[in-house]
């Protein structure tokens, strides 16, 4: 598969979901949370296709990594808060929706 072919496939599978949807995937501790500044797609791309060294280097940015009990808590008292998710087996990539 192309990174052409890759990336048009996890377009498809882009999508968008409530908090209450995500929690049991945070529960497996498979949720990545992607900083707003990034692109969902790119960082799919880049976890799929295995770039550790760019992957590695967005971890340490604190540009991806796994939610903090401080955001799961502020979550859980807005469960209708909606992040873009994308699933990248085995995680769910996550990204806040900035509401205007």
């Amino acid at each position: 598969m192309t990174n052409q072919d890759l990336r048009a496939q996890l377009d498809e599978i882009l999508d968008e979901s409530e908090w209450e949807w995500l929690i049991p995937h945070v529960q497996r501790d498979s949720v990545i949370i992607v900083a707003t500044g990034l692109d969902l797609l790119d960082v799919g791309e880049a976890i799929a296709s295995d770039q550790t060294s760019q992957v590695q280097n967005w971890i340490d940015e604190a540009l991806i990594g796994k939610p903090s009990s401080i955001q799961v808590g502020e979550w859980n008292m807005q469960r209708k808060k909606r992040f873009n998710t994308l699933i990248v087996q085995p995680f769910v990539l996550v990204q806040e929706k900035i509401t205007a």
